[in-house]
């Protein structure tokens, strides 16, 4: 019994050298792989030697879930007030030691719901974590079919930006990945634990870890990505001031018929705003002044109404119930700047 015994021992030993030779996997041997171990034992009697006694055993790999969930991003995604198709990317890795299929949900964590819309997931093919036209015509997704062993597959996220979001909101989008069984057509079913001893079969172990909003062990993985609003914060106002009237001139002028009526419209930008472009102004006169055409329209000018340069329109008719406009555009206006658009009038 006692050489038997160290035998056996190292025997076993000689099996774990073996056995830990073998190619290291990155996530470990495949579910539903056989693993045999195979032993042999000698001995005599009376002094000679009898058939070796031999004996094996074999069981079968099980399936270790693992999935991962990472926001591609290094910082918040930009976006404006009003953008369409707003994207965010994401990187989903099946860490598990068996093919899967990948359940994909999407869902604003922080910020204002009002303010954002229409989540869709697309896959992103060429990995360049920008929705390409083929891309978007391929159309959204809900999960991700037969994701290999240690497969990674690049994912974008959009969303529609509402006008109501203002300049620094932010919205946290979380992504989330859960195994399902793969083989079948479409989404298999859910994965989950076996429970009790293990079985002959493929036993299934919940190995994932707990991700932005998931829980360890539960077969899903989920990471947030962030939309960042940078919008213009425009300010406009107007106001008025009489530079002459017809019998005090421009000394101490009263606002009576045949005056003139200064307009200064001004547009401002607060600091740290997004630049605001494409400004046009639309003013529509009252019935009970009319456009001096001698002084024309001046655009780009200061907070003052001072140092425009000439420009705009004047449109007979086309303001509401046919009052005349003055129309005009204006530059680029950068956070903490202010333009203007000034002209003037005569009072009937």
């Amino acid at each position: 019994m006692k050489n038997t015994t160290q035998l056996l021992g190292a025997v076993s030993a000689i099996a774990l050298v073996v056995m830990s030779s073998a190619p290291a996997w990155a996530e470990g041997t495949s579910a539903g792989s056989t693993i045999t171990n195979n032993v042999s034992v000698i001995y005599d009697v009376g002094g000679v030697t009898q058939n070796a006694a031999t004996a094996s055993d074999t069981f079968t790999v099980d399936r270790r879930v693992n999935v991962n969930v990472n926001f591609a991003g290094a910082a918040a995604t930009s976006v404006s007030p009003g953008q369409q198709d707003a994207v965010i990317a994401f990187d989903v890795t099946n860490l598990s030691n068996s093919t899967v299929d990948l359940d994909l949900s999407a869902a604003l964590t922080v910020g204002t719901g009002a303010n954002i819309a229409n989540f869709q997931i697309y896959r992103d093919t060429d990995g360049d974590r920008v929705l390409s036209a083929a891309e978007l015509a391929a159309g959204p997704i809900t999960f991700l079919d037969e994701v290999g062993e240690d497969v990674t597959l690049a994912v974008i996220v959009i969303a529609d930006i509402g006008l109501g979001a203002g300049n620094g909101d932010d919205f946290d989008v979380t992504l989330t990945a859960n195994a399902h069984a793969a083989g079948g057509a479409g989404l298999g079913a859910e994965l989950v634990g076996t429970t009790g001893a293990n079985t002959n079969g493929v036993d299934t172990v919940l190995f994932d870890g707990a991700g932005a909003t998931d829980q360890a062990n539960q077969g899903d993985f989920s990471d947030t990505g962030t939309y960042t609003v940078a919008g213009a914060l425009v300010t406009v106002a107007k106001t008025s001031r009489i530079v002459s009237d017809p019998v005090n001139g421009s000394t101490n002028p009263k606002a009576i018929p045949g005056a003139t009526v200064e307009y200064c419209i001004t547009v401002s930008n607060a600091t740290g705003a997004a630049t605001a472009t494409n400004i046009g102004v639309s003013d529509d006169l009252p019935f009970d002044v009319t456009y001096d055409a001698a002084f024309g329209i001046f655009v780009d000018g200061n907070a003052s109404c001072a140092n425009g340069v000439a420009g705009g329109s004047f449109s007979t008719g086309t303001g509401p119930a046919g009052a005349d406009q003055v129309l005009g555009g204006l530059a680029n206006v950068a956070a903490g700047q202010t333009r203007s658009l000034y002209f003037q009038v005569l009072i009937n």
